[in-house]
């Protein structure tokens, strides 16, 4: 009977040698020094050898408690080797089939013809939120409760959007699974009202005239940057959302045309959106271009040109102007324009929800309204700009809110 101590002391010769313990155990010693643990038996009428793992890291003790499991299934009938090499080959298949690689095959597929910061921002999610805990479990052993306590996790410090959020992606995920023959059943819907539901909240917008004259007074007087004050400036009269601004290329923009056409791929609904510039935004674009026109970016970030400006630089600088989150918002530009173009009564109302570059479900209907509202939509903005004006320069003098 082999010691742990001899296994230990055991030195590498010019050829291999054996070691043996008891009931064929033997520890193979090869030249080079390796030590390992291996069983020679007969099955089928051949002789076959199986190993146990390398000392010291397979110890005298593990390795005949490996070599009496064997024996049990050799006196059973069975095959240990085969049985080894089914059991790898059912644990890579439940690899292959766990709800992490599934769901990032998804979101290869799926997400191929959303934004870039949206397909980043639902894989970091999973990264953070699902991954850690169902990401490797096979996805058809998954069920409801799992996928709830996941949820309650993230619901817990307080993002109960984020958790509805989660729970439509996983659905998604487990759709895709049944769709490519990975599994015949999705729990998520047996979750319905199983989470607090969420809130409604508007971005805060300013909208009273009095009060949109002195946030332009505030913003054409605000001294930071001048990438930061362009683009706060140019976020009146665009009527775009914040990373669709901040995200600006010059090559998208055609200053002689007087046209900022928008490719779908860079768009939250995918559709290519043509925004009429004003003489207003062409003069604050035009104040950028010896600065930034050599490169790609409108608003480049401060830290690399190849990178467009922070999602919290407009958000920044209005807090630094002394406006709060439940006052004025980077989304609330949009808001504020929605709000003064309808209660003017002066633009087909499907004008300005295309200006929006809201949805359309009838692609037919979407085409004809594009063509349809554009000369509208030219008139529009620039009445627009025209108006904000007026209220920047033609209002009595409002002081200007002091930095916080």
């Amino acid at each position: 009977m082999l010691s742990d101590i001899q296994a230990r002391r055991a030195k590498p010769k010019d050829k291999p040698y054996k070691l043996a313990d008891e009931n064929g155990l033997y520890l193979y010693i090869t030249p080079q020094g390796g030590k390992l643990w291996r069983f020679n038996y007969r099955n089928g009428g051949k002789q076959k050898t199986l190993s146990f793992g390398a000392y010291p890291y397979v110890g005298l003790s593990d390795a005949r408690e490996k070599l009496a499991e064997s024996r049990k299934l050799l006196a059973a009938g069975s095959d240990p080797s085969a049985q080894r090499k089914a059991l790898k080959a059912a644990n890579a298949e439940r690899a292959a089939n766990s709800f992490e690689v599934i769901a990032r095959e998804w979101h290869h597929i799926h997400m191929s013809d959303k934004t870039e910061d949206h397909a980043k921002r639902t894989l970091v999610r999973l990264d953070k939120d699902v991954f850690p805990w169902l990401g490797g479990r096979p996805l058809v052993e998954i069920e409801a409760p799992e996928i709830l306590t996941v949820l309650r996790r993230i619901e817990a410090r307080g993002a109960n959007e984020l958790a509805h959020t989660a729970k439509r992606t996983i659905g998604q995920i487990f759709r895709f699974a049944i769709a490519t023959g990975r599994a015949t059943r999705n729990p998520v819907p047996d979750l319905q009202g199983a989470l607090k539901p969420v809130l409604v909240t508007h971005y805060s917008a300013i909208t009273d005239p009095g009060k949109i004259g002195e946030l332009l007074r505030a913003v054409y007087g605000y001294t930071g940057n001048l990438e930061t004050r362009c683009a706060f400036k140019l976020s009146f009269f665009v009527m775009l959302r914040p990373g669709e601004v901040r995200k600006a290329e010059w090559c998208d923009i055609n200053l002689d045309r007087k046209e900022w056409r928008i490719p779908g791929h860079k768009m939250k609904m995918r559709d290519e959106h043509i925004v009429p510039l004003s003489s207003q935004a062409i003069e604050i674009l035009e104040e950028i271009r010896p600065l930034t026109g050599s490169g790609r970016y409108v608003f480049p970030s401060v830290r690399s040109a190849e990178r467009p400006m922070s999602e919290n630089t407009i958000t920044g600088a209005l807090r630094r102007l002394g406006y709060g989150g439940d006052e004025m918002t980077a989304h609330g530009f949009r808001s504020m324009a929605s709000t003064r173009l309808n209660e003017s009564h002066l633009f087909h109302p499907d004008a300005i929800e295309r200006q929006l570059a809201h949805g359309e479900r009838d692609s037919v209907r979407a085409a004809y309204n594009r063509a349809q509202y554009l000369p509208e939509r030219v008139k529009m903005l620039q009445w627009w700009a025209d108006y904000l004006d007026s209220l920047r320069l033609g209002a009595e003098i409002i002081p200007i809110k002091k930095t916080a």
